[in-house]
């Protein structure tokens, strides 16, 4: 897709920063990496913008919120090098990933209805190795480990063989971890909400936890819907 850069009047870089909150190096470092079309020069070598430019520039900063930095930057060089269908693709998988977050709050909601107060007993015979138990979530096994040294899973150690072994207990948690942390949570905001869950006295922090994951994926939702009307019409002014 060709760029007019003739349409609208111009702008000095200083006009396209102040319009956004920004500063002209920061225009400029967009122009460099291809968010914004390339600008003209004026005889003395100043960078002369258009209002192409600027919706370039309301494209790029709406479409942040939505999908992030580097997504963002590669939608508008896709759509600049003329390769509309990538962008489209990029935005596609966006909202790939937004459903599939949507799905995994789901089922740690799920999750939440089966938890049950842990046993007064001791851990039993039978349980997880770390080996099996990090396949069936897909993450490594340091990772488990990981998550042990801060606490949230507290496998025993199998007295043959000194391996780690994850009773039921573990194995929820630990699936519970992996949820949260797909959400977006560190390590210590998960914490004492696994705490609370293993002392079985109340559900209050996770459920708040799971009302702001729920409050930002609807914000997200509603960001992308922002980014592609800011992107159409850029893609309009500028065909």
């Amino acid at each position: 897709m060709g760029r007019n850069l003739q349409s609208g009047g111009r702008l000095r870089p200083v006009d396209l920063a102040r319009g956004h909150g920004l500063s002209t190096q920061a225009v400029r470092n967009y122009e460099g990496a291809g968010i914004l079309p390339a600008a003209e020069r004026t005889p003395h070598g100043y960078r002369t913008y258009t209002a192409l430019h600027a919706r370039a520039l309301r494209a790029f900063l709406a479409l942040l919120p939505g999908h992030g930095h580097q997504t963002a930057k590669s939608i508008m060089r896709a759509v600049n090098q003329g390769a509309v269908d990538e962008a489209f693709r990029l935005i596609d998988e966006s909202h790939v990933q937004l459903l599939e977050d949507r799905r995994t709050l789901q089922a740690v909601e799920r999750a939440l209805q089966d938890l049950q107060p842990l046993p007064a007993s001791g851990t039993g015979p039978e349980g997880m190795f770390v080996g099996p138990l990090a396949r069936q979530l897909g993450i490594r096994p340091a990772t488990l480990r990981k998550w042990e040294l801060a606490g949230l899973v507290h496998p025993r150690r199998d007295p043959r063989t000194g391996y780690r072994v994850y009773d039921e207990a573990d194995v929820r948690d630990a699936r519970l971890v992996h949820q949260l942390r797909r959400g977006g949570y560190l390590l210590e905001q998960i914490a004492p909400l696994i705490t609370q869950v293993r002392s079985a006295g109340g559900l209050e922090p996770l459920e708040a936890a799971l009302s702001d994951w729920r409050d930002r994926l609807a914000g997200r939702g509603r960001a992308m819907l922002t980014g592609a009307a800011e992107l159409e019409a850029y893609l309009a002014g500028g065909a």
